[in-house]
């Protein structure tokens, strides 16, 4: 199939403003006309003198004549980048809109595998460098183009061979022009992974800057930003300067229409085959036809850009999708069933092998194993995250595919060892649980979750800001309002991912409590790290290699799976080397 024109995609994309666009370049093109007319005045002018013209009135005539266009041609040309601004920023409005409601139908890992630094220049910055294409090629290169073509219409009519005299020079200059402009796609596609290598780095130096901090890292972890600054800025010095010396010859030659347009008009002149008034028009409007060309020539760049641009964008636009319909479905139970599930990020590499297990409503599952070994892949594919391929998944006897994802989200609270919390208020964190919960709500559900008494003892209790991704406070403290959160949403089915990880002996007996309300008459499924924390689980699968290696209460585990009692022994261990 052939491939969409990257500008014609553009337009797609500002399917909603069209018409402003449009009159925007309507506007544009006849300001530019406009802006022809004190060509043309000159050139009467000129004839007068040359004809012997006494009339006063015949000069002020086409003064006034030079100066309405001049104006009308400001005038027009500042409506129309109002009109062609305005539909750009409703425009650009509309992309981050789309953009930013896809990432939440895209499978999880899809949205993780990108850094956060590619997505902020893809959604921020590439987006924003749309402005100049939508809000300036469109009606200036447009009208730019169209005045040449129309003075060269109006020559040719006068006199086909002076037409084609004042275009000699023309296209010796935009030949060196496209000389640069060949690779000039490739070249700002080299330009956007370099950047956004550079966004990458500085996203993490920042994000790390704790950890670099605590293992003196300092040195090698600015070396390394330092490196991918100093790369960015080597490869556009090392473009632009490549670039310098044929745009410099293109803009020298190609305005130098008198070259051919004086020498061999006049001599046409003297042999008696070309009027004067010709001659003069050719000469004055010939002036007029490079500059709106260099000036559409300024664009050419933009347009080179959009591929890439538009690539970008389209490539989270056009990307996989969580298909699930929109029809609810009602739940008569809430019990889980896998059925010979396997399961990978990437097509390629298959994590999870043939699982087939059944969670009852009303019980607590577990799942152990080493690092790496699946657990949180199962929970994750349970909660909804990733559509699985090969395989069925079922909540109360629904595929989760059948299921809305809005409804499916409702159904499950997920805990994890890395909860993300907004740069809010304490109190607002916790109120996303339910949206529309009363302070007192949110209140009830911090003392329940056993964080009322470290809330109250902050600067500013519930209104204490907990700074980006919950920076202010401790992974403890994170932890226990993100129970919380999931507490206040109540949710049917409620996953633990490693939920105490962060948490210290000390307040683990209170997380323990805050934890026995959170599950309570629920489906709950643990990942746990702390094997201490499941002994009464209902049934407990121990994961080895994406494969269910055992299953069973930890009674009979420990009978029956080795390596199950060596995680025991390995967890008993660390537990008794405790400092209380």
């Amino acid at each position: 199939m052939q491939k969409q024109s990257p500008l014609l995609r553009l337009w797609e994309l500002g399917s909603d403003c069209h018409s402003g666009l449009l009159r925007a370049i309507l506007s544009a093109f006849i300001g530019v006309l406009c802006g022809m007319i004190p060509y043309f005045a000159a050139a009467q002018i000129l004839i007068g003198l040359i004809q012997g013209e006494r009339d006063t009135g015949f000069y002020l005539t086409w003064c006034m004549a030079a100066l309405a266009g001049y104006l009308l041609r400001a005038l027009l040309y500042a409506l129309a980048l109002s009109m062609s601004h305005r539909a750009t920023f409703s425009i650009l409005k509309n992309i981050r809109e789309r953009l930013l409601a896809k990432l939440p139908k895209m499978p999880l890992g899809t949205v993780v595998d990108a850094s956060s630094g590619q997505l902020k220049q893809i959604i921020v910055d590439q987006v924003e460098s749309m402005e100049r294409p939508l809000a300036h090629l469109l009606p200036e290169m447009t009208s730019n183009l169209l005045v040449p073509v129309c003075i060269f219409i109006y020559l040719f009519i006068l006199d086909w061979r002076m037409a084609l005299l004042s275009l000699v020079s023309i296209p010796v200059g935009m030949a060196f022009m496209m000389a640069v402009m060949k690779d000039y796609g490739k070249q700002y596609e080299g330009s956007v992974k370099v950047t956004q290598a550079m966004n990458s780095t500085l996203v993490e130096y920042i994000g790390g800057i704790e950890v670099i901090k605590a293992f003196n890292q300092g040195k090698h972890s600015y070396a390394k930003l330092s490196e991918r600054v100093l790369a960015n800025a080597s490869y556009f010095y090392h473009w632009m300067k490549s670039c310098q010396l044929p745009i410099s010859i293109s803009r020298a030659l190609a305005p130098t229409t008198m070259i051919t347009v004086l020498p061999i008009g006049w001599l046409m002149y003297v042999n008696g085959s070309l009027k004067l008034e010709t001659f003069l028009i050719t000469i004055i409007l010939s002036l007029g036809i490079a500059g709106p060309l260099l000036a559409a020539m300024d664009f050419v760049d933009s347009l080179a850009k959009v591929g890439t641009i538009v690539g970008e964008v389209d490539n989270i636009l056009n990307g996989e999708e969580q298909s699930h319909p929109d029809h609810p479905v009602s739940f008569s139970s809430m019990d889980i069933r896998l059925e010979q599930v396997s399961f990978g990020y990437h097509k390629e590499t298959e994590i999870l092998h043939n699982i087939s297990l059944s969670i009852p409503a009303g019980t607590m599952t577990a799942f152990v194993g080493p690092s790496g070994s699946g657990k949180s892949t199962i929970a994750k594919l349970i909660g909804g995250f990733w559509d699985v391929r090969h395989g069925k998944i079922t909540l109360g006897g629904h595929d989760l595919k059948e299921i809305p994802l809005s409804q499916l989200y409702d159904q499950v609270a997920f805990v994890s060892q890395d909860n993300y919390l907004f740069n809010d208020t304490v109190r607002e964190n916790i109120r996303m649980g339910k949206p529309g919960s009363s302070d007192a709500q949110v209140e009830a559900v911090a003392r329940a979750a056993g964080c009322d008494e470290f809330i109250r003892g902050l600067e500013q209790g519930y209104d204490t800001m907990v700074g980006g991704g919950g920076a202010h406070l401790s992974g403890g403290e994170r932890q226990r309002i993100a129970i919380a959160r999931a507490m206040l949403k109540d949710a049917p089915v409620v996953i633990l991912d490693e939920a105490t990880a962060y948490i210290d002996p000390e307040n683990e007996a209170i997380i323990q409590q805050a934890v026995a309300r959170l599950v309570k008459r629920k489906t709950v499924i643990v990942i746990a790290h702390r094997l201490s924390t499941i002994t009464d689980a209902d049934q407990i699968f121990v994961i080895e290699k994406g494969r269910i290696a055992a299953k069973g209460t930890h009674k009979e585990l420990l009978d029956s799976s080795g390596l199950y009692r060596e995680m025991w022994s390995a967890h008993m261990g660390a537990k008794d080397g405790e400092t209380v």
